[in-house]
Parts: structure tokens; sequence; C-alpha cells
């Protein structure tokens, strides 16, 4: 009964949003703005930083109107990584709205003082190794954390129509400009139809939101087991997003957290260490390159920061697949970004 009115709902909603048509014309002057916006837009970045240089000079950050999606199996960290991200997006002046639907905020809240302090979960979490005395200074210490005005949401089961309404709330009362979904399997679809369509819905729904809202939406997504039967490297694949292709058609971007030391690579193919790096494989990128993106990342305590000047991005480009360049250092404060 709930899920028809919310269908409803969600019909009558989409029917009031409709948008009159344009002409060209009618959208040339505000189209040639943001042309002339980003030729002035700070490093190139033109949406929500990341706080990973390397990553952001890609992507040129998260842009407005699109889907991300954020896939991997488990063990790669696409919960650490997004939370950070969104924590130095906030730290960098841009307010967002992360939703868990995996994790209590109070879970979230702890990682965020990890990454901030260099403190493992289980420590926080356990209180290993930390007396009374260094426990209560975090309040002080953790000053980051403290004064975070990142909204998080912990509502199980949440539903598309739910969603929707809170990162609205967000946008209007808080100004938040990014909203993260973790993760998209754990979100209630339309009951109606199978569940390959029931994640087609919510993926779909995922992308109205964004355009609606004209903000960039995360959406972390866990990849099917196929990647652990594979051979080889077990780099996955688009077609591992798990239960719909629909959810690659959907998407603006899809990003793959990988870790090769996960899987007992300890070298990659030049002989370097990969102990402590992920690589952000970005599979599809609507209006921008492919790239293998390789940041440092302390699993232990969630923080991920930029490599070294000379590391090395790999940019995929449709006319040209062997396309390699360096990128620069990176320009964000290397201090816990929190």
């Amino acid at each position: 009964m709930l899920a028809a009115a919310q269908r409803t709902l969600n019909e009558l909603h989409d029917t009031l949003q409709l948008r009159r048509a344009q002409t060209v014309a009618e959208r040339f002057p505000a189209a040639v703005d943001e042309i002339v916006a980003a030729t002035r837009a700070p490093n190139g970045i033109t949406g929500v930083t990341s706080g990973l240089w390397a990553l952001d000079k890609v992507t040129g950050g998260w842009q407005p109107e699109d889907l991300i999606i954020v896939a991997a199996r488990p063990g790669m960290g696409k919960t650490s990584a997004s939370l950070a991200m969104a924590a130095m997006a906030e730290a960098a002046g841009v307010p967002g709205f992360f939703v868990s639907l995996e994790m209590g905020a109070g879970q979230l809240v702890k990682k965020l003082i990890a990454n901030e302090l260099s403190y493992t979960t289980s420590q926080l979490t356990k209180g290993a190794r930390l007396s009374p005395a260094e426990a209560e200074s975090i309040r002080t210490r953790a000053a980051g954390t403290a004064r975070s005005r990142l909204l998080l949401d912990d509502t199980p089961g949440l539903s598309v129509g739910e969603f929707r309404a809170k990162a609205a709330k967000a946008v209007q009362e808080h100004g938040a400009r990014f909203a993260m979904v973790d993760y998209l399997q754990l979100m209630t679809g339309d009951a109606r139809g199978n569940r390959e369509q029931e994640i087609s819905s919510i993926s779909r729904g995922l992308k109205l939101v964004a355009k609606e809202l004209k903000i960039p939406v995360l959406a972390m997504c866990q990849l099917s087991r196929a990647v652990e039967t594979r051979g080889g490297d077990k780099k996955p694949q688009l077609s591992d997003l798990r239960e719909s292709g629909a959810i690659e058609q959907d998407a603006d971007v899809v990003i793959f957290p990988y870790r090769a030391e996960y899987y007992g690579t300890l070298q990659d193919s030049e002989g370097n260490s990969t102990a402590d790096l992920t690589e952000f494989i970005i599979a599809k990128h609507r209006n921008g390159a492919l790239a293998n993106v390789f940041v440092r990342s302390n699993m232990a305590t969630g923080r991920y920061e930029d490599l070294e000047a000379d590391a090395p991005v790999t940019v995929s480009n449709a006319l040209d697949d062997h396309a390699t360049r360096a990128l620069p250092t990176s320009q964000f404060d290397r201090d816990p970004p929190f």
C-alpha cells in the first residue's frame, strides 16, 4: 500500500517537474557563460572537488547533474574512499549530503576521526591502546571533524523517493552541492518486477535526482562475484556491474577503486610496490577521458592522498587509447583534510 502510494506521488512529482522545451537560441547564452566560467575556474576544477588532485585533473571535479558510480568488491575501500572525498570536499568549503544504508552515523563519525588523527577504526571502536585521558582529548584534537558540516543520514532501506526528498531538503536548507549514497543495492526500489528491474529503477531514479537538483550524485555499488573468479589481475570491468546493465547506461562516470595488494600482487609490471596504493579505474566518462589514477591509501585509517609529483596517470581518449601524461603535484594541503 505504501509502495503504491509512493509510486503515485513520484509519478505526480515527475509530471509537475516537466521542463518546458527550449530552443538552442534560448540556451545559447547560458552555455557560453558556462564555457567562460570554465576558463576562469581554479586549476580547471569546474565541479565539486574530490580532494585528490590527480582525480580532479581528469574529471574536472564532480559535475552537476552527473550520476557517478563508484563500484567495487568488498575490501577495495569504496566506503572509505567516498567518505574521505566527501569530508575533503566539505573541508574545501563544499557542503554535502552522505547517506549510508550500511553503517550508522556514529560509525561514520568514528571513521572520520580515525582519518584525521591517524587512528584505526578498531582502536576507536574497542578503545584499544587508548587511555581514558587520550580518548577524552579527541574532543579538542579532532577539531576538523568536530566542526564538519557534512550531513549524514543512516536511514535503512531508503527508497529513491525518500532519498530525493532528503537530498532536496539538504540542498534547500543546508546548501548541499553534492549527495552520496552507500550503497545502491541496499536501497528499496519499485516492488514490481524482478531484482534486475528493481535495480534499474533505482539507478534511473538516482540519475533523475541528480538532474532535478542539479548536483552530482555519487552512488557506491557492489560488483558481482565474477571479479573473484576471473584469472589474471582481477581488475573490474563494466560487465561486472551487479544485477543490472542499466547502471552502466544511466551513469555519466563509472569508477572502480582497485587494490592490487589485496589480491596478493605486491609489485606492478615495472617492479614498483603496490603497497598502500589504490587505483581509480575510470571505466566510463561520458564527457571526458578514461583514465587510471593512482593515489596513496591507508586502509587502516581510511586516509587518501595524492602521490608525488612524478606519479603517472594513464589517460585514454577516443582518438588515442595509448596517450599517457604525468600530472602535476597536488595543490591541496597535505595536512589531515578534516
